[in-house]
């Protein structure tokens, strides 16, 4: 029988390497977090200090909603706490919580207006899915500041943060890690795009709701895309799933 303590100890560890090898990494910073399976009070999370590339699942973190570590042998970054926490707690279809400061998504976030436009299909797959944090203020270092981002997601999957990075939500992390690969894929389109100088070739709006209806009711591909991720790691690293 499966252990699904251990299965979303193995998917955090994927995507936290997958999303280095793909550059939506930032040094030893940012944090990407799951709940325990069966559990609302409790999630794991990776540890602070180690590179997304060296982290297995022995590494990995559980902390309760209080921020006291329940299993680890590892700290956590007080920001990966404020911002995990108060989301999973606000939120509680967002069993995966995920954070970066990937590059085009942010770029997005230091620009005016800052907003997603419509230009490829990758885009579409993001249509009244996305909200927006307009007010930088430091870093999360407390509660409050875990609050306002949670309270700024109300129904959305994506969250754009002024000046700093996104943060993606869903239900499991195969639908988690897939959106925030296509975000990025998307930011990168528009922005490429932009520096062209030449004018966007906005997708009409009955087409873009169409779309993404279309991508809305087909998301095996997510679940499709995170299999095969897990076997290339198999396949390429060996020791990426130790537990001891």
């Amino acid at each position: 029988m499966t252990d699904p303590i251990r299965e979303a100890k193995l998917d955090l560890t994927c995507a936290l390497r997958w999303s280095a090898r793909l550059n939506l990494h930032e040094g030893v910073c940012n944090h990407f977090s799951i709940a325990v399976p069966g559990r609302d009070d409790r999630f794991l999370i990776n540890p602070q200090g180690l590179h997304w590339l060296e982290v297995t699942p022995a590494d990995i973190v559980t902390v309760d909603i209080d921020g006291n570590r329940v299993e680890g042998r590892h700290t956590v970054e007080p920001t990966a706490f404020y911002i995990h926490s108060r989301i999973h707690r606000a939120k509680p279809s967002a069993r995966v919580v995920l954070h970066t400061h990937m590059p085009y998504a942010t770029t997005l976030t230091g620009i005016l207006p800052g907003r997603m436009e419509w230009v490829s299909q990758q885009s579409t797959k993001f249509y009244g899915r996305v909200a927006y944090e307009d007010a930088y203020n430091g870093l999360a270092m407390d509660p409050a500041e875990g609050d306002r981002m949670a309270a700024a997601f109300q129904d959305a999957d994506i969250l754009f943060l002024a000046n700093h990075g996104v943060i993606a939500c869903g239900p499991d992390m195969a639908l988690a890690f897939d959106d925030l690969y296509y975000l990025e894929r998307a930011c990168m389109l528009q922005v490429l795009g932009r520096g062209t100088g030449h004018p966007p070739r906005i997708i009409p709006g009955e087409i873009v709701r169409l779309t993404a209806r279309q991508m809305m009711q087909e998301r095996t591909q997510a679940s499709l895309h995170f299999a095969a991720l897990r076997r290339l790691l198999d396949r390429d690293e060996p020791g990426w799933a130790s537990f001891g």
